[in-house]
């Protein structure tokens, strides 16, 4: 079985078979540590990252509230970021992580920001 690393990347390698992002629909790719939550907007053709929010940004690490709450905060930014980059559709990547908690909360805060996925 291997350790819970090695497990989280198979899943990670199997999404990525069948996610990618363009130019035109970036993938929004999320990475969660312990304690904080990191977002990219990738184009895959290009191998550029377009833009990116993070729970260590200074107007979000300043809250002082949970760490689901401030995910939230993290795609709310990550919506404004990229709408302002003319993106309002995004292929979603959950990097092996369950659909749940903190990711979640980062996929309901880009939604109420406008992003479609």
């Amino acid at each position: 079985m291997g350790t819970k690393l090695e497990r989280r990347q198979k899943i990670r390698y199997r999404i990525r078979k069948k996610v990618a992002g363009t130019a035109q629909k970036p993938r929004m790719s999320i990475f969660r540590s312990n304690a904080e939550i990191y977002v990219q907007l990738i184009d895959d053709e290009n191998g550029v990252t377009l833009a990116s929010a993070s729970s260590r940004d200074k107007d979000i690490a300043a809250q002082k509230v949970t760490r689901v709450e401030r995910s939230k905060l993290v795609g709310a930014a990550i919506a404004r970021k990229a709408i302002e980059l003319g993106f309002t559709n995004v292929t979603f990547d959950r990097g092996g992580n369950l659909y749940h908690g903190r990711v979640k909360s980062v996929a309901d805060g880009a939604r109420e920001g406008g992003l479609v996925f």
